[in-house]
């Protein structure tokens, strides 16, 4: 019988990547793995419930949801969310602050202090600078002062994202980038009172997600898809995208796309960089990603 594991996710404990697998189980993703799996054929891909609780009635969902939920379990897990403002009256600490993605690509966020640096790793921040702590409304506040003052966003693209990771500038020139809009968020007005400015110091992922000589990505994963293989070996892993070198080139897996669906081992010397689900190609920066691939 052909032992089968549902992914529930990447996570970063810590600087490492791990894929998680339900019961708890998890797979560390140092560079140079080797990552090899099937997803089940015959089945599809059902709904990975919400805020830690099965679907009730195991829904599907199609294959390029990022988020693997039914609209039912979406609309729970959003119901008490900060990030879809639904929970506005969380008495926690905040920290704003800025995140850097590539040169031009820097965005602003919030996050519960008590979790530390885990929500820019998760988001796949080259670097990042805090740039004040405080009740949550007062966060919020900030986020408004700098998108409306500044033109800074609060979302950049994945496939953004993913068409810099393999020609970024030193770091001297990313965090430079980054001072200079830390400086002038502090210097706008309207700051709110009780939100604690914070001093520029800059933390860079770089290294942490194995950028360095990294290929130009070749395709993107579009969707998983019962029956399709994907294998290759890691070169980075940056929020929750692997950058594979496969049979067909540098091929970049969401992996958030592998929620939701039964898979199983991939064995053999031919499975080390097969890929047979369905990829899109990437397209110069301003032609866009053509989301697929792994």
């Amino acid at each position: 019988m052909v032992h089968t594991w549902r992914c529930t996710g990447l996570r970063w404990g810590g600087a490492e990547p791990c894929l998680v697998w339900e019961g708890g189980r998890r797979s560390p993703l140092p560079r140079g793995k080797a990552v090899a799996f099937e997803v089940v054929d015959g089945g599809g891909r059902t709904c990975v419930g919400a805020r830690g609780h099965p679907c009730p009635v195991r829904a599907g969902v199609p294959g390029r949801s990022s988020g693997a939920r039914c609209e039912e379990c979406a609309r729970l897990d959003r119901a008490h969310s900060v990030a879809a403002d639904t929970f506005a009256d969380d008495p926690r600490p905040y920290h704003v602050y800025l995140a850097w993605f590539g040169p031009g690509l820097v965005k602003v966020g919030i996050t519960v202090v008590e979790r530390g640096s885990a929500r820019l790793l998760e988001q796949g921040a080259v670097c990042f600078a805090w740039l004040g702590r405080g009740p949550l409304m007062a966060a919020r506040r900030a986020e408004e002062v700098l998108r409306a003052a500044l033109k800074v966003p609060d979302r950049i693209p994945y496939a953004e994202k993913r068409l810099l990771r393999s020609a970024l500038p030193e770091r001297a020139e990313r965090t430079g980038e980054l001072a200079v809009v830390h400086g002038r968020a502090l210097a706008l007005p309207g700051w709110p009172e009780s939100l604690e400015p914070v001093a520029f110091q800059a933390v860079d992922h770089f290294g942490v997600f194995g950028l360095d000589g990294l290929p130009a990505a070749d395709g993107v994963v579009s969707e998983l898809a019962a029956g399709g293989v994907v294998g290759g070996e890691v070169l980075a892993v940056a929020g929750p995208d692997l950058h594979l070198a496969t049979g067909r080139g540098v091929v970049v897996l969401d992996t958030r796309l592998m929620t939701g669906w039964e898979l199983t081992a991939l064995l053999g010397e031919g499975a080390r960089d097969a890929v047979t689900v369905p990829v899109r190609e990437v397209a110069e920066r301003g032609g866009g990603v053509q989301d697929g691939l792994f």
